[in-house]
């Protein structure tokens, strides 16, 4: 029986630590509360092909085109073929999806070519889900550190013997294990403007590219179309244009479709940009989502928790359109796996969006995440007790590293406006380069668990902008306005190593 250690409590971690636990011995380890994580944050719902008038086959092709030619197809198969199961897996486990009668309710969202999307609570489903599988896991035999930091992960011979953690009370701790899956998440807090929790500092990507794993598609940031225009950017589900909200300039005119044949239902990479263009043409001012035509007494019932937080912000959003902006939202990139969540470290699996299985290619379709973490923490669970399989990953050549003039220690919030401003939506080699060498005149301190998640950023900050500057293109969520044509030379996943980035001290 080996000793599995799961880092990360969202529904990849979660499931993950559930299958594993019925033949392995368990250790879970979150840095925050066990039900703190995106998951939690979930509004749209899961994506899923499981009615008569869909099809596997259209979800999977829906899945390809919103990836822009980079998806790795067998990936995707996986993804929609196994996803029906797994969604009966959950209800199982006590999930309760919404129904409509018998059969379970569902939504439309951009670029899916059928209503497909199931939810709970309304725009709840990451939450209801959450605590359910909480629940499930605090009834099995799961070790459980809350409020515990993993520093980094134990590599010897070329394999992952263990985690390296930060205790809630500041003493260090090894914890040696056969196997370690990281589902930390990502790395949200990268950007100014973000719908992801403080807790998303990639910290699982940061450990493992200082082990020596091969990181890929880090390039590939999915900026959400429609937050709400307030600090802290609560997320404004797509499902609310899915049920036929439109998108107004500060005249009130509908503008999308000048954009894109499809309007606000284009890809969410398109609808983000079409935004920010609009509210460069409007000086900065914030566009308008008009959901008015679907009702107030709608707007309660199908959209529960937006309504409140809406409500809370001083917008009566049933009467009035509200103010939304684009917000970092979704990696794509994350640390390459195969098909079974191993990595290129023998021992190091990775799932959810830690990972970078290939499934969402260079644009996330919707509602694609959490089947992704469901379909994949299964897999990654199975392989546990399957012979090893190396995975081999071309590596992209090394950039010349910016000199650095001088170093000072990394201030969050000067880092989160600089990627956002020189690594957002729109870029360019100028300000990417730019970009570049101020991050290499940065370095960071082991000093607190903040300091430590700043030097992670500042990590993955470096790796992000030296893929932005290397795929000369734009595809999907990559947007260049100095290389704004798709080219066929760059239809691969560019894959990074430590070196390209390893930290200055």
């Amino acid at each position: 029986m080996a000793h599995v250690v799961v880092v990360g409590t969202g529904i990849a971690g979660l499931i993950a630590a559930l299958k594993a636990s019925q033949n392995h011995d368990v250790t879970l380890v979150t840095k925050a509360e066990l039900s703190e994580s995106n998951t939690k944050y979930a509004q749209g719902g899961i994506a899923v092909a499981m009615f008569p008038d869909d099809s596997v086959e259209s979800h999977i092709e829906d899945t390809l085109r919103a990836g822009a030619g980079l998806n790795d197809r067998h990936a995707v198969e996986i993804l929609c073929a196994e996803g029906p199961q797994r969604i009966r897996d959950l209800i199982d486990l006590g999930v309760a999806f919404d129904r409509e009668g018998a059969e379970l309710a569902r939504g439309h969202e951009a670029a899916h070519s059928h209503r497909r999307v199931i939810h709970a609570g309304g725009d709840a489903t990451g939450l209801v889900v959450e605590l359910a599988l909480v629940d499930a896991v605090r009834d099995v035999a799961v070790e459980v550190h809350e409020h515990t930091f993993m520093v980094d992960l134990v590599v010897a011979d070329d394999r992952v013997t263990g985690v390296d953690l930060l205790l809630a009370d500041g003493t260090e701790r090894r914890v040696d294990a056969d196997f370690v899956i990281l589902a930390s998440g990502g790395a949200g807090q990268l950007y100014q403007h973000t719908t992801n929790p403080t807790v998303t500092t990639g910290d699982g990507v940061a450990a493992a590219l200082r082990a020596g794993a091969a990181i890929s598609d880090v390039e590939f940031y999915q900026f959400h179309p429609t937050s709400l225009a307030v600090p802290g950017n609560p997320l404004v589900s797509e499902a609310v244009r899915g049920e036929g909200a439109v998108l107004l300039d500060a005249g009130g005119r509908r503008f999308m479709f000048d954009v894109h044949p499809d309007g606000e239902l284009a890809p969410r990479d398109v609808v983000a940009r079409g935004i920010a263009s609009q509210m460069a043409k409007q000086g900065g001012a914030p566009v308008l989502l008009d959901a008015t035509a679907l009702g107030a007494a709608f707007l309660a019932d199908r959209f529960p928790g937006i309504t409140k937080v809406v409500e809370e912000h001083g917008f009566a959003w049933g009467t009035e359109p509200i103010p939304v902006t684009p917000a970092a939202h979704y990696w794509m990139g994350g640390v390459r796996t195969d098909d079974d969540g191993r990595t290129t470290v023998r021992g190091l699996l990775a799932i959810g969006e830690v990972s970078c299985t290939g499934v969402h290619g260079a644009n996330r379709l919707a509602s694609n995440s959490l089947l992704e973490s469901l379909v994949f923490a299964w897999r990654s669970a199975a392989a546990l007790d399957e012979p090893w399989v190396d995975l081999e990953v071309e590596v992209a050549p090394d950039l010349p590293a910016a000199t650095a003039t001088g170093l000072t220690v990394v201030d969050r919030d000067e880092l989160q406006a600089l990627m956002w401003s020189n690594a957002g939506l729109y870029r360019n080699a100028g300000a990417l380069q730019e970009a570049a060498d101020i991050l290499a005149g940065w370095t960071s301190t082991d000093d607190t668990v903040a300091a430590r998640e700043d030097g992670n950023l500042l990590d993955l900050a470096r790796l992000v902008v030296a893929a932005a500057l290397a795929r000369e293109e734009s595809r999907g969520a990559h947007y260049r306005d100095d290389y704004p044509e798709t080219s066929p030379a760059f239809a691969r996943h560019l894959s990074w190593m430590r070196k390209v980035v390893a930290r200055v001290d």
